[in-house]
């Protein structure tokens, strides 16, 4: 019987991967057989990740891409089509969360920032990798969202409407691309244990009250949320485009 959940030959660009989830990510698509480009602002971080797969067996390399820099678009996926000629798998996961706090008081700088990564980076990515896609006969691109895009986050007004904005992206390239074979589909991470959410998980008086909303009652682990993007890029849904999977550890039911 065959692995449905095999990723050997595939190439895969993992952004923000240097810690938190997107490092879980890397390492799980790689110990399926991917080749995982591990990516995020820092090299040095990057290579750390890619230098731990590699030591576990896998094979990674380590690229450095801001997703709110234009540029550095252009730049990585030129790097990826001379050095790999294709890209299987997109996992968009590099995010912006730089205000936490009333949504009248939030700034232009911070609203632009959040912008920036959050939907032009993940526009421009995905337009990118779809191209690369389009020329090979098909290919996933799996973004991540988050409940907030769903329930707005307290104090995170900005960031929630940009994460709501990723869901309605990821619906839009679905329709689109998927007379191109091009899969695309969003995971919707709950309270996660990252540097990215400790403004929440650091604050007891917030931690609890976000508690008293999760049926589980803990905080996920950033490794819990791995194993549904493996799902959603591999063989095992490949009749899944346009959806959105919530893993929230029922938040939001």
């Amino acid at each position: 019987m065959s692995d449905i959940f095999d990723l050997t030959g595939k190439v895969a660009l993992v952004t923000g991967a240097s810690r938190g989830i997107g490092e879980s990510i890397a390492r799980l698509l790689a110990e399926h057989g991917a080749h995982v480009i591990v990516s995020s602002r820092q090299l040095e971080g990057c290579e750390a990740v890619a230098s731990a797969i590699r030591d576990a067996g896998g094979k990674a390399s380590a690229y450095a891409c801001h997703v709110g820099d234009m540029e550095q678009i252009g730049d990585i996926f030129t790097r990826i089509q001379a050095e790999h000629g294709k890209l299987d798998i997109l996992v968009n996961n590099a995010a912006a969360n730089p205000y936490f706090g009333h949504i009248l008081d939030t700034d232009l700088a911070a609203f632009n920032k959040t912008v920036e990564v959050n939907v032009r980076g993940y526009f421009f990515m995905s337009v990118e990798a779809g191209k690369l896609m389009k020329a090979q006969g098909g290919g996933v691109i799996l973004n991540t969202a988050s409940v907030n895009g769903v329930v707005p986050g307290n104090m995170q007004g900005i960031y929630s409407i940009t994460k709501a904005a990723v869901i309605s992206m990821t619906k839009s390239f679905a329709k689109e691309c998927g007379p191109l074979n091009i899969r695309v589909n969003a995971l919707l991470p709950g309270l996660t244990d990252t540097k990215f959410a400790s403004a929440l998980t650091s604050n007891d008086t917030i931690l609890k009250q976000a508690l008293k909303q999760i049926p589980l009652g803990r905080v996920a682990q950033p490794d819990e949320m791995a194993g549904t993007v493996l799902y959603l890029v591999s063989d095992a849904s490949s009749y899944t485009t346009g959806s959105t999977v919530t893993v929230d550890g029922g938040m939001l039911a």
